[in-house]
């Protein structure tokens, strides 16, 4: 530990002990959902079981899953195709944007809470290049990475959790953005039982208007910045680098 230290490399107990917090939660989290299976568990046959025809409690229950749901990083996609089965076209949106922001807000608060100090010190470059993107102006360019149809929710929220970004700006971007989306495939979620092909055909038309949007805001206000290089790239069409947070598998920042 002498050496450790003479090095220079010695890290407060309390980052470690954080770090360590951080790192077995997300361990622990990753074990249990393949356990249970919880993708294979939240479908239709579920929502006919526990939510549809249950008034509030239904409600409810479709919040609280749906919000677990997308703070681990499942598709959000999943939970407004079945808000609209449940709840129709119009509630089903409402519900399914509610949950998804809960998430989102519960992953932002997570990383902030236990992750921020580690990540800072493993990630330094990723970090200031996320925090520079969103730091001038919140709520419009995290509305422009909420627009685009590529790039993952769980780690746009952690990597924001760690910066200097203010929560409620961050997450009404994040419901703006996620409306369209939300919206397209509560409606095909919504036509299961009724006009299956024009609701799907609408869906399908409004899915590339929003994603035709979203991609051509991002290029024309983002300013230069970059808020993740493996966005940029599936943007141009390239594949995104193996290395670094859009991975899931990051690797430290080398010292310039």
């Amino acid at each position: 530990m002498r050496w450790v230290a003479e090095k220079g490399l010695s890290v407060p107990p309390r980052i470690l002990i954080r770090g360590l917090v951080f790192m077995a939660t997300l361990v622990a989290a990753g074990f249990l959902l393949r356990a249970i299976e919880v993708e294979s568990i939240v479908d239709v046959g579920w929502i006919d079981a526990e939510v549809r025809g249950r008034g509030l409690v239904g409600e409810a229950v479709f919040l609280l899953v749906g919000m677990v749901f997308t703070a681990v990083g499942l598709p959000r996609q999943v939970i407004a195709f079945l808000g609209g089965y449940a709840f129709g076209l119009v509630l089903g949106t409402l519900l399914a944007l509610l949950a998804t922001v809960a998430g989102c807000a519960a992953a932002f608060a997570y990383a902030r809470l236990l992750g921020r100090d580690l990540v800072l010190s493993r990630f330094p470059r990723r970090v200031r290049q996320a925090d520079d993107f969103l730091r001038d102006n919140p709520f419009t360019m995290t509305l422009l990475i909420r627009l685009l149809p590529v790039g993952s929710n769980l780690l746009t929220n952690l990597v924001a959790g760690v910066s200097s970004v203010a929560m409620l700006p961050f997450l009404a971007g994040t419901a703006l953005g996620h409306l369209p989306q939300t919206a397209v495939f509560t409606l095909v979620g919504s036509g299961i039982n009724v006009e299956t092909g024009l609701r799907t055909t609408l869906a399908v038309v409004l899915f590339l208007v929003s994603t035709l949007l979203g991609v051509y805001l991002y290029r024309r206000y983002r300013r230069g910045k970059s808020f993740d290089e493996g966005i940029d790239q599936s943007l141009a069409g390239s594949q995104p680098s193996s290395s670094g947070l859009e991975m899931g598998t990051p690797s430290p920042d080398k010292p310039a």
